[in-house]
């Protein structure tokens, strides 16, 4: 029988963290279905009977210098948190991704004899490598979504466990082109981009001007094309619109959400770097990845980033299938030449094959094993 445990308190710090929360909660519920949980999360987490003390978008911050504007308030989050580690005594804290502000928390409780878990592992094997020493002394586990960061973290002799990641367990291994496109109400005769600048305001602004231009030129060379955007959110669908000044092109469909449906519809997609690229190489599709920081976060993290890429396929193939267009580089001539060799080639089965062979090693039901590793390094300690 496993150690009683009576409250389990997490932080996620934006909506991927709030997915990943919510699928933990269940899964730790049938270990410890006595449980009481809660800490920031969103509505994901709090459709599971999660009690948020704070607004989760509060915590959703980016960059080196942006935060800064924030300080104050975020210090408050950061001083609450610590006091209900005292008042509630919790016995497990779980901070999911946000390393800046959850290690702060994961070294306060395991101060206090609380376990302390970081669900998501920072990108400390990519830059800042000298963060590990901190990260040693915060927590009682690191789980890692990806397999050439569980290396690292052994080098290190940190705790560690590889879970697979969750959007591999929820993606099937032979996407429907042809179902999406006819949820979409799309042709397969319609040579479709997808285009996905990003699910912040700052990301939007600074990609879907470069996006909009590129596809306009695109657009009066190849009359077929026609493009899809899906908003992240209400917020984003209105920014979009506002840039559109709600006159949208005939050629562009805009969505409010569903990205997956127009990522498999499409043949391929034009993406900010992060997290939907992992979705765009689960669904199997050939991907322009774009990203433009603020001139002085840039300034400092092209000198501290130790890895080649930044797309998590080019980083899992060890390999650039992926082209990556970044700050200075991500112009409407780029953009456009990358996007005419994409859409000239014909389907790669070579890659389709990759792609399938990563999906494979991601695919861990990753919820169940987190909670699986979260309970056995706890029961052992």
């Amino acid at each position: 029988m496993p150690k009683p445990v009576k409250k389990i308190m997490l932080v996620a710090g934006e909506q991927s963290g709030d997915l990943l929360g919510a699928g933990l909660i269940q899964a730790l519920r049938k270990i410890y279905p006595n449980a009481e949980f809660y800490g920031i999360g969103g509505e994901r987490m709090q459709a599971q009977g999660f009690v948020s003390h704070y607004e989760m978008e509060r915590l959703a911050v980016m960059g080196f210098v942006e935060p800064l504007k924030r300080l104050p308030e975020l210090l408050g989050m950061l001083s609450g948190i610590k006091k209900r580690f005292k008042q509630t005594k919790p016995d497990i804290f779980i901070g999911i991704d946000a390393p800046d502000f959850n290690l702060k928390l994961e070294k306060a409780a395991r101060k206090l004899g609380i376990f302390s878990v970081h669900y998501v592992s920072p990108s400390v094997w990519a830059w800042r490598q000298g963060r590990i020493k901190g990260i040693k002394k915060s927590v009682d586990l690191m789980l890692c979504l990806l397999p050439f960061e569980k290396d690292f973290y052994v080098k290190h002799d940190v705790p560690v466990a590889f879970v697979g990641h969750p959007l591999a367990d929820k993606f099937e291994l032979e996407p429907d082109q042809r179902a999406a496109r006819e949820q979409l109400k799309l042709t397969d005769k319609q040579q479709i981009v997808a285009l996905m600048p990003g699910s912040r305001a700052m990301e939007v602004g600074f990609l879907l001007p470069l996006m909009l231009n590129a596809a306009a030129q695109l657009k009066q060379r190849s009359p077929e094309l026609f493009f899809v955007l899906p908003a992240a959110n209400q917020a984003r669908y209105d920014q979009v619109l506002q840039i559109f000044d709600g006159q949208l092109p005939d050629y562009i469909r805009l969505e409010l959400g569903h990205s997956h449906e127009c990522m498999s519809a499409a043949d391929c997609v034009w993406m900010a770097s992060g997290t939907t690229t992992l979705e765009a190489m689960l669904l199997k599709k050939p991907m322009l990845i774009c990203y433009k920081w603020p001139p002085l976060t840039w300034a400092i993290l092209s000198r501290l980033v130790k890895v080649p890429w930044v797309g998590l396929p080019n980083l899992l193939a060890a390999k650039e299938v992926a082209t990556e267009l970044l700050q200075d580089q991500a112009t409407v001539e780029n953009i456009v030449g990358a996007a005419e060799r994409l859409l000239s080639e014909r389907e790669s089965a070579e890659l389709k094959q990759l792609f399938h062979a990563l999906h494979l090693e991601l695919r861990r039901d990753a919820s169940a094993s987190a909670a699986r590793a979260i309970a056995e390094h706890f029961e052992a300690r």
